[in-house]
């Protein structure tokens, strides 16, 4: 069974379409209007093997916050969507990500219960045409309205665009796993019987 979602969410400000497949392949057809998130997305969408469709109209005549934000809120839905009841998947799940210069940690756990614990300096203000005050709000989006506990920190680096890249791909990675199914789990990881 192909565990995939499709969420829309149209406001004043976006309109955001996200067709995610956790058993994917790392097809994607990526959309925001934001080179540089783009191309984040697609990093995303190849290297946790997940098939992604993700179209959006902002307002970017004023800024790209909520297009950035709202796109995180949506693609945290879809995750939460697709993953469903949790049975059988390891609910935990952990990368460290060198990229040239930087080294990117992430840590996911699909507890149910929204956290972002992000620590980041980025050197320059902006990567392409990507404010980079922008990624703490993308994560911190994708994170409350998924129901993670999500963990992301630089290690080490210098370059903003490899920093922000090596976020996505371990972020990537991450979730991968915390996805991915147990044969070992016959209902859902937890002691309490529910997550």
């Amino acid at each position: 069974m192909t565990r995939s979602a499709y969420v829309e969410r149209n406001t004043k400000e976006t309109a955001v379409c996200v067709h995610l497949n956790l058993d994917g392949t790392g097809a994607s057809e990526i959309s925001t209007g934001i080179g540089f998130f783009d191309h984040m997305l697609e990093g995303f969408s190849r290297h946790g093997f997940f098939d992604l469709k993700c179209r959006v109209k902002g307002d970017l005549e004023v800024d790209g916050h909520h297009t950035v934000e709202d796109t995180g809120i949506v693609l945290g839905q879809a995750v939460a969507k697709a993953v469903g009841d949790k049975k059988g998947i390891r609910r935990y799940g952990s990368f460290i990500l060198p990229m040239d210069d930087a080294l990117a940690l992430c840590a996911v756990d699909l507890s149910g219960r929204p956290y972002l614990n992000f620590q980041a300096s980025f050197p320059a203000e902006r990567a392409g045409d990507l404010d980079t005050e922008l990624v703490r709000e993308f994560f911190y989006a994708v994170s409350y309205s998924a129901g993670m506990n999500l963990h992301l920190k630089i290690l080490d680096g210098s370059n903003t665009h490899h920093m922000i890249e090596a976020m996505f791909k371990s972020f990537a990675k991450a979730l991968d796993m915390a996805t991915g199914a147990e044969p070992r789990i016959r209902d859902v990881l937890s002691t309490k019987g529910s997550l």
